[in-house]
């Protein structure tokens, strides 16, 4: 049986029509054409507050991905919120939290990208600069509000990591956070980094932990960049892998 991949859900509110302030689960379609074509199964996990139902939702797949989405709360890593942070999803910073535990619990490999990539940073102890502005080393754009596959800014890779054996040593990202890794969380390497310093990439690989995550949207320059289609193909041979174990 092919690999199972779970993807974290988000809630989308309808607005300005017939079912105005519906609620409805849903992912990007990007990263279901990225897991299929990659030749696994995509598998949503919809965003909700009953922790023992979402435990066992992660225990029925083989791997998962944290998708992209709302700033994580500060509370997360001590913080109060400052003027610039965006808007939060506390309730889905719980769920995406207990997802990453518990597919961490039964060694199934873990992909972050963008918000998912900052949730990984954050449950493990790390922290996150709240707006760009507050980091006074940042010098590119990193928000770049354009065409989703236009990648726009490089990212360069640290030897022996999981992404350099893939990618070779830069390539150009696309670019839409505001927020940035502050403290990387303890026991994660950091795999890349933006020209200004930007942490872009991090990871924990071991005999029985895979966790890989990235600041940018690979899933969105998957159908044009094939690199970026690797990192989809590549992850889930890790989780098939592991999977057979």
């Amino acid at each position: 049986m092919k690999p199972v991949i779970g993807i974290s859900g988000n809630i989308l509110i309808s607005k300005g029509n017939t079912f105005s302030g519906y609620r409805r689960s849903y992912v990007n379609q990007d990263y279901v054409e990225a897991i299929l074509r990659a030749g696994g199964i995509p598998f949503i996990i919809p965003f909700n507050e009953d922790l023992e139902s979402i435990r066992e939702m992660v225990e029925h797949v083989d791997g998962v991905i944290l998708s992209g989405g709302h700033d994580v709360n500060p509370y997360n890593y001590g913080e109060d919120p400052l003027l610039k942070i965006g808007e939060v999803f506390p309730e889905r910073d719980v769920f995406d939290m207990e997802i990453y535990k518990t597919a961490v619990k039964y060694n199934k490999p873990v992909f972050g990208i963008c918000r998912g990539f900052q949730i990984i940073n954050v449950v493990n102890g790390g922290s996150l600069y709240q707006d760009l502005s507050y980091a006074d080393f940042v010098k590119l754009k990193h928000d770049q509000q354009d065409n989703p596959s236009q990648a726009t800014h490089f990212v360069k890779f640290e030897e022996e990591t999981f992404l350099r054996d893939i990618l070779g040593e830069e390539i150009k990202v696309n670019s839409f956070h505001h927020q940035i890794l502050k403290d990387v969380a303890p026991g994660f390497k950091v795999v890349a980094k933006s020209p200004d310093g930007v942490v872009e990439s991090i990871q924990k690989i071991t005999e029985d932990c895979f966790v890989v995550g990235v600041q940018w949207h690979p899933e969105m320059l998957s159908v044009k960049y094939e690199d970026s289609q690797k990192v989809f193909d590549e992850f889930v041979k890790e989780v098939e892998k592991r999977k057979s174990k």
